[in-house]
């Protein structure tokens, strides 16, 4: 195929999202996510009833994504799939259907590390984002993980920083289970924190060596703070609830920006790029521009529909893969705990 009409496929399987994306050349042609309600009414998701989910979405979404992007399946160069981390059951689904549809087109298959395509997803070529140079560090905060990584290239990075339990979007729905909100509780946290005094209430942040972070600490705090509070006053979530989001998200962003001034410090580098679904935080996005101007850095903060899980930074690992000729065999497995 001309090197002028690269088209990739991208498949995201990892968690509750099936989406697929298809880009050309570094520009997403399309986008599509079908999202899981289920997991609303358990609080959290429910890998079975995930892969079962991803089993009926992944044929509509992958033919959506086509359609969208105004070419047949015969036109792609590649499949690209997320290999992991993420659950066993619904990375199964995407790594067997991108198998078996690039052995059917006779097309490269192309295995994507979920959190690399996270950080990598700021080299789409969108209009009015900006892409950071080598060397820069990125910090992926989702649901599931809270990293430092420090990226020398595409491919060549380094996590010089980690949870050591909960990661961020745990420490935020956790929280928001003890004041009742729905699940996920990230955005209505940070909905409600815009309303509050982000200093009503003082939590006290985790002393953690190095880089790494540590969240289950903040939240057995949260938990007595709320316990004892309330037995003084019934009332006292309904009465204080935006402040107490407001702390709570404070408290967070001051835990991540402390550890990312750190990492500035020790490793020389002013670049910092974020990434994951907790990145779509309003917090977080204005704590990290208000680093320019304090700390000297030049930040980058992807567009929004790229933070979330999506198949888009799937594809964009695929193309720069496939222009390095980096394949998969067909015997590739998914892997549950994949590194970076």
């Amino acid at each position: 195929m001309n090197s002028q009409n690269i088209y990739i496929l991208g498949i995201e399987s990892s968690c509750d999202d099936t989406a697929a994306a298809v880009i050309q050349n570094g520009k997403i042609l399309s986008n599509i996510i079908a999202s899981q309600k289920i997991h609303e009414e358990y609080g959290g998701v429910v890998p079975e009833l995930a892969s079962r989910a991803h089993q009926q979405n992944i044929v509509p979404v992958v033919d959506q994504a086509l359609k969208k992007a105004g070419i047949t399946k015969d036109q792609l160069s590649a499949v690209a799939f997320t290999k992991g981390p993420g659950l066993m059951g619904s990375l199964l689904v995407g790594t067997s259907f991108a198998k078996s549809l690039a052995y059917g087109l006779d097309i490269p298959l192309i295995d994507v590390n979920h959190m690399q395509a996270h950080i990598l997803a700021h080299f789409i070529d969108e209009e009015g984002f900006d892409k950071p140079p080598f060397p820069f560090l990125a910090m992926t905060i989702s649901g599931g993980h809270t990293q430092i990584v420090k990226v020398t290239n595409h491919f060549d990075m380094e996590v010089i920083g980690e949870t050591i339990d909960d990661a961020v979007g745990e420490a935020f729905d956790k929280s928001g289970k003890l004041l009742g909100l729905g699940y996920p509780a990230g955005p209505e946290i940070d909905k409600r924190a815009k309303l509050g005094n982000p200093k009503a209430f003082k939590f006290s942040k985790p002393k953690v060596d190095g880089l790494n972070f540590s969240f289950s600490g903040l939240k057995t705090a949260i938990l007595y703070f709320i316990q004892r509070e309330v037995k003084n006053n019934p009332n006292f979530i309904e009465e204080n609830l935006n402040d107490i989001c407001a702390s709570i998200q404070y408290t967070i962003i001051g835990i991540l920006t402390d550890k990312l001034k750190k990492a500035s410090k020790e490793t020389g580098i002013k670049h910092i790029a974020i990434g994951g679904g907790v990145s779509a935080n309003s917090g977080i996005r204005r704590a990290l521009k208000d680093g320019e101007s304090k700390h000297g850095w030049t930040t980058y903060v992807p567009k929004f529909e790229f933070t979330t899980d999506n198949a888009a930074m799937i594809a964009i690992v695929g193309y720069l893969k496939y222009l390095d000729k980096d394949f998969a065999a067909q015997n590739v497995m998914a892997s549950a705990r994949l590194k970076i």
